[in-house]
């Protein structure tokens, strides 16, 4: 039905009076101006599913550190989920292979902001924004909020890039705290 619309929204009149022949050249302005409008939006749409996919691959790999990292686990505790979409932002630059991303962490102990930046392995292809890419993060911080029932809120920042699940034998680098709030 579609496609039988789309194909007579094209066609012309077949009849060559006078009085006709002004209105097909203001109903071809109209059709192509309603032809751009259509196209405009549908690139819209295209390079929005586009953002959401690095967002959807980075963020997901991002998690993937962060619950395995001990650090951010005695900071806010477990299970630590990703915050809402709607607070997140989005950096793409490099034709999209690279990405500055930003989005919420929440625990039951305390909530953060997680800073990332990474890098796109792979090639371009037509329709690349349908695949999974694969996703290189090169710098990973995370700003903690963990409140405090006996003195001052403290935020920390927490470099989370190099911190996967370390050996018996080293150390996490040390909880940083910024300077305290008071509430």
């Amino acid at each position: 039905m579609f496609a039988r619309r789309f194909t007579s929204f094209f066609k012309g009149s077949s009849t060559s009076s006078p009085d006709k022949t002004a209105g097909t050249l203001g109903s071809f302005g109209r059709k192509a101006v309603s032809f751009v409008l259509i196209t405009v939006t549908g690139g819209v749409a295209l390079s929005a599913l586009d953002d959401l996919s690095i967002y959807r691959g980075c963020s997901s790999k991002a998690m993937e550190k962060v619950m395995n990292s001990k650090v951010m686990i005695e900071a806010i505790g477990e299970p630590i989920e990703k915050g809402p979409w709607y607070n997140a932002s989005l950096a793409v630059s490099h034709q999209r292979h690279s990405v500055s991303c930003s989005f919420p962490v929440i625990g039951p102990q305390g909530t953060g902001i997680l800073h990332l930046k990474a890098v796109r392995n792979g090639e371009d292809s037509m329709f690349g924004f349908l695949q999974q890419r694969d996703w290189d993060i090169l710098i990973m911080d995370a700003l903690v909020h963990v409140p405090s029932n006996e003195g001052p809120q403290q935020t920390l920042r927490i470099n989370v890039t190099d911190i996967v699940d370390p050996s018996p034998g080293t150390h996490d680098k040390p909880l940083e705290p910024l300077e305290p709030e008071k509430s």
